[in-house]
């Protein structure tokens, strides 16, 4: 079981029902936080599982406008221009672009409690205690593989390890509604989202042992 402290100054956890105008859930998805400690350590030898996020900082939205692109560049005239064809590879930002509001989370400060399950394809040599070291040591020199990211990638989490004793969450408790959990990635031709019934209990998301729905 690892602590992981994460903070920064804006975060976007969209919420998927929301296609255009781009909302934050008031908390981290259970999938986002999965991706932060990730970013911190991955290895195909274990898998993460998020048990609680606790939220440190009073739940406060602001509202930003972002320039983004209508269209993206098709995997088919990929394929097809790899093979010889004359496809345009390429977007032109100035008739592609236009200008979208966001509603962000901002000054965000989360500690995510997570614990890893060996899988199948780890190495004769790897066992738990391998594992944990090797996170905890990262965490503590705040070495990662990739930069985490609170929801969106250029809202980039500073993090370090939680130094231990009691967390301070903020006195607050909500019903959050019908919140994504994660994606099944079972069936990799279907890739299927999940949902839970979340609710933040004096600042504290339990998403251990959680009813999930597809």
């Amino acid at each position: 079981m690892i602590q992981l402290e994460v903070w920064g100054p804006y975060a976007l956890f969209s919420r998927p029902e929301l296609k255009v105008e781009k909302v934050s859930y008031d908390v981290p998805t259970p999938s986002a936080a999965r991706g932060i400690v990730e970013a911190v350590y991955f290895h195909p030898g274990l898998r993460w599982y998020i048990d609680r996020i606790y939220v440190l900082n009073p739940i406060s939205f602001t509202s930003i406008r972002r320039n983004e692109v209508l269209s993206k560049i098709s995997a088919r005239n990929v394929r097809q221009a790899a093979q010889g064809g004359r496809q345009e590879l390429y977007l032109a930002a100035p008739q592609e672009i236009v200008q979208r509001s966001s509603l962000l989370l901002q000054d965000v400060h989360y500690v995510i409690e997570a614990h890893f399950e060996m899988t199948s394809k780890a190495a004769p040599s790897d066992n738990p205690g391998k594992f944990q070291d090797i996170v905890t040591r990262r965490m503590e020199k705040g070495q990662c593989y990739t930069t985490p990211y609170l929801g969106c990638r250029e809202f980039s989490a500073s993090f370090r390890r939680w130094a231990g004793g009691p967390i301070k969450t903020i006195h607050e408790t909500r019903d959050l509604g019908l919140m994504l959990y994660d994606f099944d990635y079972t069936d990799p031709q279907n890739i299927t989202p999940t949902y839970f019934r979340a609710k933040l209990e004096n600042g504290i998301l339990n998403v251990r042992d959680c009813e999930v729905f597809r």
